[in-house]
C-alpha cells in the first residue's frame, strides 16, 4: 500500500498562509504507533505561527511560537479540530 492522501487544504490571505495535509501511511511513523502522517502551518510573513506535525524519530509535536510541545493525536478530525482552535487563538494573541 502507497501512501493515500486524505485531505489537503490551503489557504493564501494577506494576513499568511494556512496549510494542512494528511496521509495514510502503510506503516506508522517511528515512534508514532497510528498510520497517518502529517503537517500543518499557519505562517505569517514567512514566520511559522502554529505547527503540528510528526516528524521521523521526534513523533506526534506541535510548534506555538517558539514552543514546541508534545502532541497526542487521536483523530485526523481531532487534529484538524486542535490546529483550527491553535490558530484563532494566535490570531486573538497580541
Amino acid at each position: 500500500m502507497k501512501a493515500e492522501l486524505i485531505t489537503r487544504f490551503k489557504n493564501i490571505t494577506p494576513e499568511g498562509v494556512i496549510e494542512l495535509v494528511v496521509w495514510r501511511v502503510p506503516e506508522p511513523v517511528p515512534p508514532t504507533e497510528h498510520g497517518f502522517k502529517y503537517r500543518a502551518i499557519y505562517a505569517v510573513g514567512g514566520q511559522r505561527v502554529v505547527g503540528f506535525d510528526n516528524e521521523r524519530g521526534k513523533g506526534d509535536h506541535c510548534h506555538i511560537g517558539d514552543e514546541e510541545r508534545p502532541y497526542v493525536f487521536t483523530s485526523v478530525e481531532r487534529l484538524v479540530e486542535d490546529f483550527i482552535a491553535a490558530v484563532e487563538a494566535a490570531r486573538r494573541a497580541p
